[in-house]
């Protein structure tokens, strides 16, 4: 084989590689948006049932075809503080399975040598996904091009590769030299740098499908490599770990911990079963149960693997959860209720718009719920002059604004992800007159702290009409906050039509109060200071139903 062909093998691996690459990103991200809606109710479920957690982690990272993106995202749900460290473990045993799909479609195109084979047929969608993406007229048609084409160019890479590895195997050098690293732990170090490298894990087993099938090197060599790549599959969750708080680094860390205990034990369950019976090897197994296809033999062993490592590792989870949190200790310097911060998103969670998006609604549901806790506080302040309670309202305050300009950047960063769904696009494009709306229901509350601090520098109160007038209206802003929520999340017209008409009885009831309140003035019942502030009380309530109710009209426009 001359120097030009060792060449144009080289260039046709790294061409193979890039393709499998952008074949696999091309179908996750098109998987991911066709697959949404279910997507953000799949992973918004919180449970501690420990085999739910595996079955979501499962399907999810077969719906998105990454495992990574699938673990990146639970380590944002984990920073996040909206799911526990042993919710997060029980999913990542789920999306090691579910990245097993890729190498069973990979061994699945090997068959086939003569006549038409299973890679061309399937290479062939590349075409057919292509004219739908470019020609199909709505969106789903469009998604699906998008699907097929990248499920076509899986083989088109997988056959440069493929190829690229029959010219290496007719190299007697690159045969010896493969053929010497016979040593399980070299061979698992090495499957475990290139995947690092590569940072994909389904493009290394895929590489080691292609060797075992071209035989460039032995199935055991193969299975080596194999469970070496879900050791370097780690990389990806343990660099966004790094960037996160201690419990997204525990979450990193049990990745690589169950990666790596699962690896140690089929290495001692491969040794010992060698010893016992005189030299046969896991390769041998798996030989003997899928005669005459490689390809299968090495597939299933990469399945196996992974279900039987679930299997044993399970019901150890708490057991480990408790080693990541003593190896990763807490520290008096860590994450406080008394420092404003963020409760859903995450930046982790943008390598997953879809989920993102959900979670930014739930940022913002919670950020309404914060400004409603700070107008009945407001109103409990002026109507007591009680300020107890004042240090918390401050925070709450301080809070909103911080969640005002938090979720504003990460809506700007979500917003040009690629594959989110039109209702997304438009959804995302109202959240930001939504957190201003939010923001000002607050800043209206804090001028009524105002007006109480004020009275209370006077030693001057509200008549126990106007009391009683005040808990009336506060009674029906939270009514209307009802309804605006059930409105906002569920999309809910009905419940849009009965906010409205509260908001209403709202605008007619503090124009009451203002009558009441010039009646009482004339019978001299308050003094005109008090009144004043009575006055700009009703105003700035109006001010923060009519925010409200901005909230919930939103949904018009979805």
């Amino acid at each position: 084989m001359t120097t030009a062909a060792v060449i144009s093998a080289v260039l046709t691996l790294l061409a193979g590689i890039g393709i499998f690459l952008i074949a696999c990103q091309m179908m996750s991200q098109n998987l991911e948006s066709a697959s949404s809606k279910k997507l953000k109710s799949l992973f918004s479920k919180a449970s501690h049932s420990k085999l739910l957690g595996v079955g979501i982690g499962t399907l999810g990272t077969a719906a998105i075809q990454s495992s990574g993106a699938t673990t990146v995202m639970v380590i944002g749900f984990v920073n996040a503080g909206i799911m526990s460290l042993t919710q997060a473990a029980t999913i990542i045993y789920g999306a090691n399975i579910g990245t097993t799909v890729t190498a069973q479609i990979v061994a699945l195109g090997m068959f086939g040598s003569s006549g038409v084979s299973t890679t061309v047929i399937f290479s062939a969608m590349v075409g057919v996904g292509a004219f739908l993406a470019l020609f199909g007229k709505s969106n789903k048609l469009k998604l699906a091009g998008g699907i097929l084409s990248g499920f076509g160019m899986l083989f088109v890479g997988l056959e440069m590769m493929s190829n690229s590895m029959k010219d290496f195997s007719e190299l007697e050098n690159v045969r010896l030299f493969l053929a010497s690293i016979s040593n399980p732990l070299l061979l698992v170090l090495l499957g475990a740098l290139l995947t690092a490298i590569i940072q994909s894990s389904s493009v290394m087993t895929s590489i080691a499908i292609a060797m075992v099938f071209t035989e460039l090197i032995s199935l055991d060599q193969g299975i080596m490599l194999t469970m070496g790549s879900n050791i370097g599959s780690c990389v990806v969750a343990i660099i966004a770990g790094i960037t996160s708080g201690k419990n997204a680094k525990r979450t990193a860390l049990i990745h690589l911990l169950f990666n790596c205990s699962g690896v140690f034990i089929f290495l001692v369950a491969g040794l010992l079963i060698k010893i016992a019976t005189g030299g046969t090897t896991l390769g041998n197994i798996f030989a003997d149960m899928f005669p005459g296809a490689p390809q299968t033999q090495l597939a299933m062993f990469h399945t196996f693997f992974n279900i039987s490592t679930v299997i044993i590792v399970l019901p150890l989870t708490n057991l480990l959860v408790q080693l990541v949190c003593k190896l990763i200790p807490s520290s008096n310097h860590e994450f406080s209720e008394e420092t404003e911060h963020v409760f859903y998103i995450d930046e982790n969670m943008l390598t997953t718009p879809a989920v993102a998006v959900q979670q930014t609604k739930n940022e913002i549901v919670n950020m309404a719920s914060i400004a409603l806790t700070n107008f009945n506080s407001c109103l409990d302040v002026i109507t007591r002059l009680n300020f107890d309670n004042l240090k918390t309202f401050q925070f709450n305050e301080k809070e909103l604004d911080f969640l005002n300009g938090a979720i504003t950047d990460y809506v700007v960063k979500l917003s040009p992800k690629p594959h989110l769904s039109s209702e997304d696009h438009v959804y995302l494009s109202t959240t930001f007159r939504t957190v201003r709306d939010i923001e000002r229901i607050g800043d209206h509350a804090e001028n009524i702290i105002e007006y109480a601090v004020s009275l209370g520098e006077t030693h001057q109160g509200f008549t126990p009409a106007a009391i009683d007038e005040i808990l009336e209206v506060k009674k029906l802003v939270n009514e209307l906050y009802a309804n605006v929520m059930s409105a906002y999340i569920f999309n809910d017209r009905d419940a849009l039509a009965k906010a409205a008409a509260i908001e209403d009885s709202i605008d007619d009831f503090t124009h009451l109060m203002e009558d009441n309140h010039i009646a009482r003035l004339s019978a001299q019942v308050c003094t005109p200071d008090v009144g004043a502030h009575y006055l700009s009380l009703s105003s700035n309530v109006e001010r923060i139903a009519d925010h409200f109710m901005n909230v919930a009209k939103v949904i018009t426009h979805l």
